[in-house]
This record gives C-alpha cells, sequence and structure tokens, in this order.
C-alpha cells in the first residue's frame, strides 16, 4: 500500500491561525518559510541574533523581527533554521531558556535531536517539517501558486496536537499544494545525509569532475569537456524530473541510451554500492555527525583548504568564463 500523501484538503491552516510562529533565521530556507506563511495569513516575527546582517533583508520583505530570545517568548512555535553547526549553542544560550509548556519546538531537519545534540524538554511539542529542496526554490514555486513536497515527523507530542500543527505549517509553507509525506526523525535524517554524500552532492560533483578530468588528460579542449560532462547534466536531470528515467530515455539519442545501458554498470559498479552501503553505515552510527562537529569545532579547516582547492580547479575556471557568456543565467555573486 503506498504511503498517504497530504493535501490541501486534508489539512486545515486554522490550527495556527491564532499563533503566532518564530522563524530563527533567515538563510535559504529560513527566508522562504518566513515569507509563504506570512503571505498564507498566518503571524510571523523572525528572530536573529543582534547585529544580523539579514535583519535589513528581513524588514525589507515587510517581516516583523525580534531578538532570539523575545522571538522565542512571543512565539508558540519555534522554527529553528539556522545552520545545523550553529543550532545547540544558540538553542541553550536563547532559546531554551524562553521556552515554556505547550509551546511547539521544530526543525528543518532533524540532525541536531536525532543525534543529541539538542535534547528538548518534556512539555513541548517537538516535530520537523522539511521541504524537499532549496529555499529558493521552496518560494519561488510558492509565488508562482505551486508548492514543493515536503516531509513532517513528529518527535513528541507533549500537546496532544503536534501532527496538527505540524500538518498546518507545511501547508502553510506550499507543501501541501504539492504533497507532505511523514517519515520519523531517525528516517529523515539518515536519509537527507546520504542522499548528499553519495548521490546529490557528493556523488554527482565528483563523478563530474572525473568525467571532466578522464576528457582533458585525453587532450580534449576543455570548453567541451565542460559542456559534455557538466552543462547538460541540468537538461538530464530536468527530463528525469519531469518524466522518470523511462522519459528521460524516451527523449535521448537511441546513442545515448544504448551507452546508457552497457557503459552505465561499469561506472556504477558493485563495489561502488558497497562504498554506500558503508557511507550510510557512517551516518547510522553517528561517526559522521561527531567529525562534522569536530570540524566545525576547529573552524572549518579541511572544509576550508577542499573549497580553496576546487575554486583553482580547471572546471571551474572554465565553467565561470562559460556561464559569463550566457545571458539567460542569473549573474549574482555568492552570498557570504
Amino acid at each position: 500500500m503506498p504511503a498517504k500523501m497530504y493535501y490541501d484538503a486534508d489539512v486545515n491552516l486554522h490550527t495556527l491561525a491564532e499563533k503566532t510562529i518564530a522563524i530563527i533565521g533567515y538563510g535559504s530556507q529560513a527566508h522562504a518559510h518566513a515569507q509563504n506563511l506570512r503571505d498564507s495569513g498566518l503571524d510571523v516575527v523572525v528572530g536573529l541574533r543582534e547585529g544580523s546582517p539579514s535583519r535589513p533583508k528581513a524588514l525589507h520583505a515587510g517581516l516583523r523581527v525580534a531578538s532570539i530570545e523575545d522571538a522565542t517568548r512571543e512565539a508558540d512555535v519555534v522554527m529553528i533554521l539556522i545552520p545545523d553547526e550553529h543550532q545547540p549553542r544558540v538553542y541553550e544560550e536563547s532559546i531554551a531558556p524562553n521556552l515554556s509548556e505547550g509551546k511547539a519546538l521544530a526543525f528543518g531537519h532533524g540532525f541536531n535531536v536525532h543525534f543529541g545534540r539538542i535534547t528538548p524538554p518534556e512539555n513541548v511539542d517537538v516535530f520537523l517539517v522539511a521541504p524537499k529542496g532549496p529555499g529558493h526554490m521552496l518560494r519561488r514555486v510558492y509565488v508562482e501558486g505551486a508548492g514543493m513536497p515536503s516531509i513532517f515527523a513528529i518527535h513528541q507530542d507533549a500537546s496532544g496536537n503536534a501532527r496538527d500543527v505540524a500538518l498546518a505549517y507545511a501547508k502553510g509553507i506550499g507543501g501541501t499544494r504539492a504533497g507532505v509525506l511523514e517519515t520519523t526523525f531517525k528516517e529523515e535524517t539518515e536519509t537527507d545525509l546520504f542522499g548528499e554524500q553519495s548521490v546529490l552532492c557528493g556523488g554527482m560533483t565528483h563523478l563530474i569532475q572525473a568525467g571532466f578530468e578522464t576528457l582533458i588528460e585525453a587532450g580534449y579542449q576543455p570548453e567541451i569537456a565542460y559542456f559534455e560532462t557538466l552543462h547538460e547534466v541540468k537538461l538530464i536531470v530536468d527530463l528525469i524530473y519531469e518524466k522518470g528515467f523511462a522519459g528521460m530515455r524516451h527523449s535521448i539519442s537511441n546513442t545515448a541510451e544504448y551507452g546508457d545501458y552497457v557503459t552505465g554498470p561499469k561506472i556504477i559498479t558493485a563495489q561502488t554500492k558497497d562504498t554506500m552501503r558503508e557511507v550510510l553505515a557512517r551516518i547510522q552510527s553517528g561517526e559522521f555527525a561527531r567529525d562534522f562537529v569536530s570540524e566545525t569545532e576547529e573552524g572549518y579547516p579541511n572544509m576550508k583548504r577542499w573549497r580553496g582547492e576546487m575554486n583553482e580547479h580547471p572546471l571551474e575556471v572554465v565553467g565561470k568564463q562559460l556561464r559569463d557568456m550566457m545571458p539567460f543565467i542569473e549573474k549574482k555573486e555568492l552570498e557570504v
């Protein structure tokens, strides 16, 4: 039996009608949550630290802004959307002292609760709502009248009403327009980390880089290698996103489809899948979480080195040059 998906007609937004929702942070996900909830007619306050560079952005968007402490005290639902590595400290210093019985504590990712870095009090509801995509797309599709598929989970139901509140929140950000699926903090956290590391980010970027380097080392032009191994990825992924594997294979040439079948298993081998199992086991055991926390506490030495090395890689250098010549790609510097 397929899992139940919740849509607009299944969820009552009125559950949140008399409540104030605090969005802690104003980054990629947070800005979209705050604006979507506000546009759904709900009362929203954005909680930011003193001197946050995000304050003018939130105010410009017409949102109410307060300190994290004041926002937590005022709100009935407190959604924490700052980076995972900063959440425990901010929670202990600014949120936990201002939580009271009957409030709901919410997350966009189960990392800190699942791995025991945040332990909420027993007298509050605890849930997560996670849109399956980046924040700027969550906002864009909402404005266009569509929605982004989302998942939700209940970790703690102190009020007996946590599920209704979580679903109403998901509706407020537009999730029920596309469908919302129930999960657990464990499942969301472990599958999210695995997907990022083995397929969406780690797997894809290193596959692209290896393909680019193989062509360059064989003497082909870097511009041609870029088009063949990176630029066209979006076109193929869009087809898969819209039509699945079968639809994508229907749209490409017979030559490409044949090469897919005979060469794909040589690239992604049984050994690759064994490695994926090791990656998953490392996530499940908490080893990855411990390593990541250690990296953040030391000031990100490895991440800074890897970023610097990749910024100088020919794939990035030639890619920037080519993208600068494509007028249809928005020219926007990465935010600090």
